[in-house]
C-alpha cells in the first residue's frame, strides 16, 4: 500500500476593520471597565450593542451603561481549551444576561468543573489586567453571590476612543492529498511536473485533481508538462507576509506550463518586479532538497504571443 501523505496546514488572516460609533463606544468602554448596551425604541437594552435594531432595522445610537454582574442563561462545558481561547484551563462557555440588559453576552466562565455551573447562577465580569479596547478586556466571568451592582450611568463618550480592531481568523487542519495530488507531489520530488489528461475534452490539468472540472469525469492518464511556461497574469505583492522571508515588493504569477491547460501560481524571481509582464517565458529554480520549485525565472526566450495563452487567463 502506498504511503498516505499528510501535512499540518494553517490558514491565518488578520482582518482589520473600522468601527462605527456604537461598536467604538462599546469596546472603548471595556477598556475603561464600563459595559455599554444600546436601547431600542421599544425600551429593550441590547448587550452587546448593535447599530441597527434586529427587529425593525432602525438605526440605534442611545447608549446606556449596564452592570458588570448578571445571570447565566445557558452554558456548555469546554474540557479542552484550544489556542487563543479565553482560558488555558477547562472552562464553561456561557451566555450571560447582564443586569439591566435584555439580551445575553457570550463569554467564558472560570469554574472548577461542570458541576459548579448551572443555568440561573449569578456571575460577574473579571477584568483583564491590561485592557486595549477589545472583547478580551473581559478576561472571563466568575461566580458571584451578590446582588446586582449599580451601573454608573456612563453616557458612552470617551477620550481617545477605539476606532478600529484587528480580528484574527485562523484555521488549523491536517491536509491529506488524494491519489492525483500524491502523484503530483511525488513527481515534484524528482523535479518533474505531472498533470492528468481528461479522457473526454483531452485537456491536461496541473496540478491534477483526479477529475476534470469541465467534464466531471475521472482522470487517470498522467502527462509530464513543462518545465518551462508562460506568465499569463500576475500581481505585485507590497505587504510582507508573516513567516515568509521574502522582501517586498515581489511578484506572484499564474504560469501556464508548456503542455498544460490550466495555469498554476508561483513566485517570479531573477528579474525586477516592474519588468514582469504577461507572456514572459519562465523556468523553475530549485533549491537543494526542496520538494517544489522555489520560484520561476526568465528563460531569455522571446515573449509568447498573446493568442497562445489567452484561453488560460
Amino acid at each position: 500500500m502506498p504511503e498516505v501523505l499528510e501535512a499540518p496546514l494553517v490558514v491565518e488572516f488578520p482582518f482589520t476593520r473600522s468601527l462605527g460609533p456604537v461598536q467604538s463606544a462599546f469596546l472603548t468602554g471595556l477598556r475603561e471597565r464600563v459595559v455599554l448596551g444600546v436601547k431600542t425604541k421599544d425600551g429593550r437594552t441590547l448587550v452587546p450593542p448593535v447599530e441597527y435594531d434586529p427587529v425593525t432595522a432602525e438605526e440605534l445610537r442611545d447608549l446606556v451603561e449596564v452592570a458588570p454582574t448578571g445571570t447565566v442563561t445557558t452554558w456548555a462545558w469546554n474540557p479542552a481549551p484550544r489556542r487563543g481561547q479565553p482560558l488555558g484551563t477547562p472552562f464553561a462557555w456561557v451566555l450571560v444576561r447582564l443586569d439591566g440588559a435584555d439580551t445575553a453576552l457570550l463569554h467564558a466562565l472560570d469554574a472548577p468543573g461542570p458541576d459548579a455551573v448551572r443555568t440561573g447562577m449569578r456571575v460577574r465580569v473579571r477584568w483583564a489586567a491590561e485592557r486595549t479596547g477589545a472583547i478580551t478586556d473581559i478576561a472571563c466571568f466568575e461566580p458571584y453571590d451578590g446582588g446586582p451592582e449599580q451601573p454608573g450611568g456612563h453616557s458612552g463618550a470617551f477620550e481617545n476612543p477605539v476606532t478600529g480592531i484587528v480580528a484574527p481568523a485562523r484555521l488549523d487542519y491536517t491536509y491529506s492529498p488524494g491519489r492525483a495530488q500524491s502523484a503530483y507531489i511525488d513527481a515534484l520530488s524528482a523535479r518533474r511536473t505531472v498533470g492528468e489528461r481528461c479522457p473526454s475534452c483531452r485537456k491536461v490539468y496541473v496540478p491534477p485533481r483526479g477529475a476534470c472540472p469541465t467534464c466531471g469525469v475521472a482522470t487517470a492518464e498522467q502527462v509530464e508538462v513543462g518545465p518551462r511556461g508562460t506568465v499569463t497574469t500576475f500581481c505585485i505583492v507590497n505587504i510582507k507576509a508573516k513567516n515568509l522571508d521574502i522582501e517586498v515588493p515581489y511578484v506572484y504569477a499564474h504560469i501556464a506550463l508548456d503542455g498544460a491547460d490550466l495555469a498554476l501560481h508561483a513566485r517570479i524571481g531573477g528579474i525586477p518586479y516592474d519588468q514582469v509582464r504577461m507572456g514572459l517565458r519562465v523556468e523553475p529554480v530549485w533549491t537543494e532538497g526542496a520538494r517544489h520549485p522555489d520560484h520561476y525565472r526568465p528563460t531569455g526566450e522571446p515573449d509568447a504571443d498573446y493568442e497562445t495563452y489567452k484561453e488560460l487567463l
